[in-house]
């Protein structure tokens, strides 16, 4: 005898169905390439309800966060979630600004910051909150300018003289932020319209134990335990429009704003992601694959890796160093580990293996159908890009090595130097005079000498050895050879001491009594034009690399969309991303990263105790939090059985950019943020994983955890709308005997 139940059926009725969903797709064309599978998937928002031009959807509440008011891109995303304009994101992309608010006395990333009131919320240095008015297709409007007969460099100078003419035009005389965009490599070309607003203020954020637990061990790994959130508020005139800071604006009235489910995820539940991701290169060729894994992305992890190395040897010991390089540290060090993870799993899951199957595909094709536009692409890009492999180490090591300490200072002034070897003394005057006090201090601000000075021997420590003897520039055989016996560090002790670019005095010093001469015998001068001319020696064949490789991704993917379009009729394709708004769609799953390994979609606090360790760098955690999570005081947030779920796993598309991206159920209500891939799929940038990508997620009920029982901010709890479902009972069928 057994007994059959709904919900069981229901569960079965889903087998099948369930799977990894890639695309990022561009929120006009839902209704027509998604909203039938969404449906199927669990969607319960109408079209209009998602993208609307004429009424509030929720596409208004998807805010793109900038550090100006000309939105070129976005580096994160973030959600509005009251109807007073405050703004979820993550900890990471408000690292930044919280760094620059803070200070010994006032270290908010250390100590956390809770606004309690309106009056309480700082403004937030050089964050900018975008929303999307509308976007449409300007394709035929854009390249109606193009003749036949262009070369790629007139083509794309014309271009975006037309861009230009028509962005101007959607402005209405500066109401609007109009950005117009290429997809698939210049193919196609749509129109963002923005409104921007630049009055943006800090209203929370926890100490960065908890929105940075786990530290760079961490990072793009699962499972994670960290709460990636932040919170701002955006501010604007009382008639709701843009307007630069005063005490007299008021919090924005959005046109939509997210309720939050207090719910929690199950496996299999539907969800999906609006917001900004910043980059993909999906069409790119192997060609371009193995440039990056064997010659592009080493040489990056090498500069950084130990840029990052001599910043974390005074961060670990300094808490002033610690804290003036900590959004630069960040940033570098996701870069390097992003880098390292892509040059370990593109070859572990033979992306460009995938790529050559494809392209001979594409080949035969193109020979069947005698395509001859696209005969010479795929030969092309890969001269280009043997071409690239051979010059690209003669651009970055000189470019990083002679940005670094008092070089990249000498850098800065070479345009007087110019001037006057020219005669030009009118010029030359000009350029000192745009100098005063404050400029130069500005220069050194947010930097330390024992960091700089450390970053400059290690470079050129570097520099050499990527290079053979007769590669190298001048000044080390016959200065730091001749003079210095080989020793950098000794050479760079000197320059320091000497060099006119070594302090904030010697500067001003040299802008009171200008010497071009003197400028000449400098040793930091003579070490940055001298990198600068290798450069220089190099940059022709490496723009003309760079143009090819342009020039034939725009022919090879022109190609690829005719192909699939005459091989695979019912496949939509999707473009790359390039920091506008898209939509992803997916469900919450677990996954298995290798043989005889299972990864849970969810993971709890009981990781931050497991990973706890008092005082350590990465994985100490305030003690508060860790009395809550031993006395499971999770309140309201806790699930059906007594845990805090923390972070979650979902299958959808994302990338860079898409951090603080809100992830929604079926009804458009915030269930997370978005804020991170995980190690097994670091390829996916190129090439989608469906058994292996994922998006993890910091659960909502974890944020509301820390704002209302962790730090008792409950003047944010009450701004919200929070909803929670009734509990189903389970209908149980009558009995069925065998």
């Amino acid at each position: 005898m057994k007994k059959l139940f709904v919900f069981a059926l229901a569960i079965l009725a889903m087998v099948g169905r369930v799977r990894a969903d890639e695309g990022m797709w561009l929120p006009m064309f839902v209704e027509r390439l998604n909203y039938v599978d969404m449906q199927k998937m669990g969607l319960q928002l109408t079209p209009e309800e998602l993208y609307s031009i004429n009424h509030s959807s929720l596409k208004d509440a998807i805010v793109g966060l900038g550090s100006d008011d000309k939105p070129r891109g976005f580096f994160c995303t973030g959600e509005i979630v009251s109807e007073h304009g405050l703004l979820f994101t993550n900890h990471h992309c408000g690292y930044g600004a919280v760094q620059k608010l803070s200070s010994m006395e006032h270290d908010y990333l250390h100590d956390g910051f809770w606004a309690k009131n309106y009056s309480e919320e700082i403004p937030a240095p050089e964050m900018t909150a975008s929303f999307l008015v509308r976007m449409e297709d300007v394709t035929n409007e854009v390249l109606s300018v193009v003749l036949s007969d262009m070369d790629w460099e007139t083509r794309e100078m014309t271009i975006a003289a037309k861009i230009k003419d028509l962005e101007d035009a959607a402005s209405e005389d500066g109401k609007y932020n109009p950005v117009i965009k290429g997809f698939f490599e210049g193919n196609e070309y749509y129109m963002f319209v923005y409104q921007v607003y630049t009055d943006v203020r800090l209203v929370g954020v926890a100490n960065e134990s908890i929105g940075k637990f786990g530290g760079d061990t961490d990072n793009w790994m699962w499972p994670r335990h960290t709460g990636d959130f932040s919170i701002f508020r955006v501010y604007a005139d009382k008639d709701g429009n843009p307007a630069a800071y005063s005490k007299d604006n008021v919090p924005l009235t959005p046109k939509h704003h997210l309720p939050i489910s207090l719910d929690g995820v199950k496996q299999d539940d539907f969800t999906m992601i609006w917001g900004f991701p910043g980059s993909t290169e999906r069409y790119m060729s192997s060609y371009g694959i193995d440039y990056n894994v064997e010659t592009f992305y080493p040489l990056i992890i090498d500069i950084f890796g130990k840029e990052l190395e001599v910043m974390e040897e005074f961060q670990k010991t300094d808490d002033a160093i610690n804290l003036m390089y900590a959004d630069t540290h960040a940033g570098l060090a996701n870069t390097w580990k992003n880098f390292i993870g892509q040059c370990t799993m593109l070859p572990k899951n033979k992306v460009s293996e995938t790529k050559v199957k494809l392209e001979n595909n594409f080949m035969l094709w193109v020979n069947r159908n005698n395509k001859e536009e696209y005969k010479n692409a795929l030969p092309n890009l890969k001269k280009a890009y043997e071409e690239l492999g051979q010059v690209v180490k003669f651009i970055y090591y000189p470019n990083f090595t002679a940005q670094a300490g008092p070089a990249g200072l000498a850098m800065a002034f070479t345009p007087y130097y110019n001037a006057m070897q020219k005669k030009e003394k009118e010029k030359a005057e000009a350029f000192i005079a745009q100098f005063d006090e404050t400029a130069v201090d500005e220069m050194f601000a947010g930097t330390d000498p024992r960091v700089e000075k450390k970053m400059f021997a290690e470079l050129l420590k570097l520099y050499r050895s990527n290079f053979k003897a007769e590669e190298l520039p001048e000044f080390y055989s016959k200065i730091i050879d001749k003079k210095f016996k080989g020793d950098v560090n000794a050479f760079v002790d000197y320059v320091y001491d000497n060099s006119i670019f070594a302090t904030p005095e010697s500067i001003k010093a040299f802008l009171a009594k200008p010497n071009a001469k003197k400028m000449a015998k400098d040793y930091a001068f003579i070490v940055a034009s001298q990198l600068r001319a290798i450069i220089m020696d190099h940059r022709e064949d490496y723009y003309n690399a760079m143009e090819a490789h342009l020039e034939n991704d725009h022919i090879f993917v022109k190609g690829l969309r005719e192909y699939y379009a005459d091989m695979y009729p019912d496949k939509s394709l999707y473009p790359d991303a390039n920091s506008t708004m898209r939509m992803s769609y997916g469900s919450v799953q677990d996954y298995m990263p290798a043989d005889a390994v299972h990864y849970d979609y969810v993971c709890t606090a009981q990781g931050i105790l497991e990973k706890y360790v008092p005082g350590d760098y990465e994985f100490d955690a305030p003690k508060r939090l860790i009395e809550l999570i031993e006395k499971k005081d999770f309140g309201a947030y806790a699930n059906e059985d007594g845990d805090l779920i923390v972070c979650f796993l979902s299958t959808n598309d994302i990338t860079g950019g898409n951090s603080g991206s809100p992830i929604m159920n079926g009804k458009g209500e915030l269930i997370g943020l978005a804020f991170d891939g995980n190690w097994e799929a670091m390829s996916g940038d190129v090439n989608f994983e469906p058994k292996l990508q994922r998006t993890i997620n910091v659960d909502i009920r974890y944020v509301l955890f820390v704002i209302d029982k962790y730090a008792g901010a409950t003047n944010l709890i009450n701004e919200l709308d929070i909803r929670k479902s009734e509990p189903q009972p389970v209908r149980e069928e009558e009995e069925v005997t065998e």
